[in-house]
């Protein structure tokens, strides 16, 4: 069993391999940030549809959240002035506003500062 939370990321993408960058250098969540591409995704119970199609959080025990509400979870794990954002993000009048600005940005991110073709996200896994 892993002693840290696990946030899960397409490496593949620009977009998102700097967000993940700007997560690790200022946001600090205590978890570790690895691109799906270089995990065992098997190990942590994710498949790969899933962590192509949004950024998941993987608990210890392996609870799994994807999308708005793991960005949620990462900001909690930060604390100081992060953990306040996070707290809102799942809030139940905010956690469907946040979850439709996560899906809006995930389908555009490949048309966002540091998005190429590659950064397209595919259909919604099954």
């Amino acid at each position: 069993m892993r002693s840290r939370p696990v946030l899960v990321y397409d490496g593949d993408c620009g977009f998102c391999t700097t967000a993940a960058n700007f997560a690790e250098r200022r946001v600090r969540p205590r978890c570790d940030i690895v691109p799906w591409q270089f995990t065992d995704l098997d190990v942590l119970g994710v498949t790969r549809e899933r962590a192509a199609y949004e950024v998941v959080w993987v608990t210890p025990v392996g609870a799994v959240d994807g999308g708005a509400r793991a960005v949620a979870k990462a900001l909690l794990s930060a604390g100081g002035v992060w953990a306040p954002l996070g707290v809102v993000l799942l809030l139940p009048g905010v956690r469907g506003v946040a979850r439709g600005v996560y899906r809006l940005v995930a389908t555009h991110r490949h048309r966002l500062p540091g998005g190429t073709p590659a950064c397209a996200v595919p259909r919604r896994p099954g």
